[in-house]
This record gives C-alpha cells, sequence and structure tokens, in this order.
C-alpha cells in the first residue's frame, strides 16, 4: 500500500554519527510512514539477549564482526560511550590476510584462490591458539604437523582430450583448424600488404621530391627515414615493391586455395608468413596441434588409441596444504602488526578500557566478559580471551568470560526480544511527533541502543545598545538623501 503500518527495530552502529541517523529517519517517517521506530547496537542486542538471572547487568562486550572489532563496557544495562574503543579489524581482513599467504604460497592455484574460498577456509579450518609462539613451535614438529594439517582440494578436471572422439569427429575437427589457420593466415596477409604498401608509398614520395628538385625536403626525409643516399632509397624502394607483388600473389592464391575440397583430398600445408615477434604464442601453439595433418595419411584402418595416463596424480596437484595458516589468519584480531596495521589488538585495547575505571569498576566488569559476533566462532577465542585476562588482572583475582549461545544470529534474536518485551511501551521508540518536533537525528535511550548526544550549536554574542547605535544612524542617513546632499 506504499506504506510500513508497523514498528520497524534497527540496529545501527556503535556512537553512530547524527547525520546517518537523521537519513535514516527522515527515509522511514517520510518515505515508508512507519507509525515509530527504535535504534539500538547490535552487540548490546545479543547481549541482552543472553542475558541471565545469575549475571551482573555490567559487563565488558567484546564484539568482533567482519568488519571491525569493538570493545563496549556496560555499567548498570547501560553503555559508557565515552570509553568505548573500535579496532578497524575483522574477518575481512583474515580473510585477506589468508589469500595472501596462500597465493604466494601455491602460486600456481593463484586465480583458484579466491576470497569466498578463504572465508570458507577460515570458517571450517582456522582456530585461535591460546598461546601463539608456543603453538608455532609445536608445528616445527613433522609429526604435529601430519597429525594437524588439513587438506583442502580445488576443483579440476580429468578429462583427457582426444580419447572419446569419433574418427568423423577428428576429421570435423581438423577441417576447424584449416579453416581458422587459412583466415588468420589471410589476415596477416592483408595487414602485411597495408603496411608495406603505406611504406612504399611514402618512400615514393620522397623519390618525388628528388625527381621535383626539392633538394632541402629530399634530405631532410632521408634522415628521418635514417637513409644515407639516393640509391639507398631507390634499394628499399624495390625491395619494397617486390614484397607487395609477392604479398598479392599469395592472396590470389589462397582464395582460389579455399574453394578446394580438403575433406576428399590431400590437405595442403597453409603458407606461414614469417613475422618474427607477431607470431603469437597461442598461434605456435594451434600450428603444432595441426602438424599431424599435413603428415601422409596412411590407408590402413585406424587402430583404437589407448587413454594416456597422466604421470602424476592431478587431484593432489589441485590440493591445498593448510598448516600455520589456521592460526595466522585469525590471529591478526590479537596483533595486527602481523599484517602492517599500526593499531592494538584485543588485548591491549581491553587492558587500556579497563584502566580508565577505578579497581572496584574494574572488578564489576571482568565478572561478565561477554564475546559476541562472527569472530566469536573461533575454536579457541574464548580460551585465549582467559589467558589475557589471567595476565592483566592482579593475582588471585575473579573474572568470567562468556560465549554468545549463537554470536551471529543473537544480535536479531536480542531485538526480537526488546521488541515483543517494549512493544506497548514508550520507553525506547521514537514517533513521529518526536522526529517532527526534535529532528531525524533525535534518539530515546534505552537498555540495547546508543547514548543521544544532542547537537549543541554555539549561542550568538547579544548585541549591545552602544553596537547599536552607530548601525542606527547609519541607517537613517541612508534612508534620507536631502541630508545627505
Amino acid at each position: 500500500q506504499g506504506c510500513v503500518d508497523h514498528p520497524i527495530v534497527l540496529t545501527e552502529a556503535v556512537c553512530n554519527p547524527l547525520y546517518s541517523r537523521q537519513m535514516m529517519s527522515e527515509l522511514l517517517f517520510e518515505c515508508y510512514q512507519v507509525p515509530k521506530v527504535s535504534y539500538g547496537v547490535d552487540s548490546l542486542y545479543s547481549f541482552y539477549h543472553n542475558r541471565r538471572q545469575s549475571w551482573p547487568c555490567s559487563g565488558l562486550v567484546i564484539s568482533s564482526g567482519y568488519q571491525c572489532t569493538h570493545i563496549l563496557p556496560v555499567l548498570e544495562g547501560r553503555l559508557d560511550a565515552k570509553n568505548c574503543k573500535r579496532i578497524n579489524l575483522g574477518g575481512c581482513q583474515a580473510a585477506v590476510y589468508l589469500q595472501r599467504l596462500l597465493q604466494l604460497k601455491y602460486p600456481g592455484h593463484f586465480a583458484a584462490i579466491t576470497l569466498s574460498r578463504m572465508e570458507e577456509i577460515l570458517h571450517e579450518h582456522s582456530y585461535v591458539a591460546e598461546d601463539y609462539i608456543e603453538e608455532l613451535q609445536k608445528w616445527r614438529s613433522p609429526e604435529y604437523y601430519e597429525n594437524n594439517m588439513h587438506k583442502m582440494q580445488l576443483p579440476f578436471s580429468n578429462k583427457l582430450l582426444g580419447s572419446t572422439l569419433t574418427s568423423e569427429e577428428k576429421q570435423e575437427r581438423r577441417q576447424q583448424q584449416l579453416r581458422r589457420l587459412q583466415e588468420l593466415n589471410a589476415r596477416r596477409r592483408e595487414e602485411k600488404l597495408q603496411l608495406d604498401q603505406e611504406r612504399l608509398d611514402r618512400l615514393l614520395y620522397v623519390q618525388e621530391l628528388l625527381e621535383d628538385g626539392q633538394m632541402d625536403r629530399f634530405h631532410k626525409a632521408l634522415v628521418e627515414l635514417n637513409m644515407d643516399s639516393a640509391e639507398e632509397l631507390q634499394s628499399y624502394i624495390n625491395k619494397l615493391s617486390l614484397s607487395v607483388e609477392q604479398t598479392k600473389q599469395k592472396i590470389l592464391q589462397a582464395e582460389v586455395n579455399i574453394e578446394v575440397d580438403v575433406v576428399d583430398s590431400k590437405p595442403q600445408t597453409p603458407d606461414l608468413d614469417p613475422l618474427g615477434s607477431e607470431q603469437s604464442l597461442e598461434d605456435v601453439e594451434s600450428i603444432n596441434e595441426f602438424e599431424p595433418l599435413f603428415a601422409e595419411e596412411q590407408p590402413e584402418v585406424e587402430k583404437p588409441v589407448a587413454a594416456v595416463q597422466p604421470v602424476f596424480n592431478l587431484a593432489e596437484y589441485h590440493q591445498l596444504f593448510l598448516g600455520t595458516e589456521r592460526i595466522r589468519a585469525p590471529e591478526i584480531v590479537f596483533q595486527p602488526s602481523l599484517i602492517g596495521e599500526d593499531q592494538a589488538g584485543i588485548a591491549e585495547t581491553m587492558q587500556y578500557v579497563l584502566e580508565r575505571y577505578p579497581k572496584e569498576q574494574q572488578a564489576i566488569l571482568v565478572q561478565n566478559v561477554f564475546l559476541t559476533g562472527g569472530n566469536a566462532m573461533y575454536p579457541g577465542l574464548k580460551a585465549r580471551v582467559q589467558k589475557e585476562l589471567l595476565e592483566m588482572r592482579p593475582f588471585q583475582s575473579s573474572f568470567q568470560v562468556h560465549l554468545a549461545t549463537n554470536p551471529i544470529l543473537d544480535a536479531w534474536y536480542g531485538a526480537r526480544d526488546w521488541a515483543v518485551e517494549y512493544m506497548n511501551r514508550e520507553e525506547g521508540w521514537i514517533t513521529r511527533k518526536d522526529y517532527e518536533e526534535k529532528g531525524g537525528e533525535y534518539l530515546k535511550e534505552h537498555c540495547a541502543s546508543n547514548v543521544y548526544v544532542p547537537i549543541r550549536l554555539p549561542k550568538q554574542a547579544p548585541r549591545t545598545a552602544e553596537a547599536l547605535a552607530p548601525s542606527r544612524a547609519l541607517a537613517s542617513s541612508a534612508g534620507n538623501p536631502c541630508d545627505q546632499a
């Protein structure tokens, strides 16, 4: 009916700019006539969905997605936006890094190592090492490598050309190759004839300058042609004239040969011009394939040709062996320097955020470290975060690390739960009236939303009476032309 007649719950980025929210609200209210809308953060919706009775309402949310990673402190059920931090690394950068590693390792399969396959490898074969250096030492052992190395099979074709073709199909293929070579040679002859004719016309023009007595222009033209005398010019003209005539004869002869039926008669070898470097490698290969056609055909009955077996297994040649790449790609979230990024990893950023709070609040936040987002599905991520917390927290202090039930879909489930619970309340909903009165950037806060920071426009300084008096006098004098006279 041209409108959306039900409320909308929409996710937005952490600390989303007011302009972005304004554009989205304008689209929803003006174009789709939405009755009311609510904005929230996807990782906070996941935190809301996984909240249990025993969990505190405060915690430290670590959300690692496809493009970036966020560290979000939550105090008393509300986001502390001033101390949020973002790392510009996620699953996308890990897939690109893994693609670069494998393309360097297997340059023969450069085109087959696509970004989509790298994402598949990340999802199915990668894991986060609890201790990266120690894990690399384990991979140095041949036995450990054999037991933990994964193989990935690339698609390939094992079809042998010529093994299933009949004699009629072979004859038809030979005729097609002959026609193709004839067309190729005809095109080359025409191009060669055109170039030679252009060169000959230019040389004849220079010779006419000599006959007309224009010696200055003649000598200048000889210098441009890199020639020394009129005899050398005449020699080049004779050679080019002979070459043009020979090429014309070849073209006429080729046109006559095309009319000859090549099915019942012995095929003739096509006349190939020696063009030197102008002949491409593909054409040479085509000629080499066509060489059996020029041999003397024997009237004997063709013998069945046995299929040629390859000297090696093609399937093994099209395999990727995944060793340390399984841990090197996910490690960039903890060590961005592996790909040359000048940023802090998850551990350093988490410690930086915690140090911005007093010790009492730090102890509260670490009691509920919540992992969500697509990268939270890496095996070993929870153990790695626990190890990092153990190293940065005081001796014998307690902490708890929780993993989302479904790190990818819990944001949607949390938004659904919030919408059902708050459907008939005013909290968190922006109505059409709010949009018209307070602007498109307006936000009503709730437990899973951003913090609303209104636009503060600088106030203009009030104009004093002394400042207004000269302007009034100037205006009165400008309005009376008699006084000016």
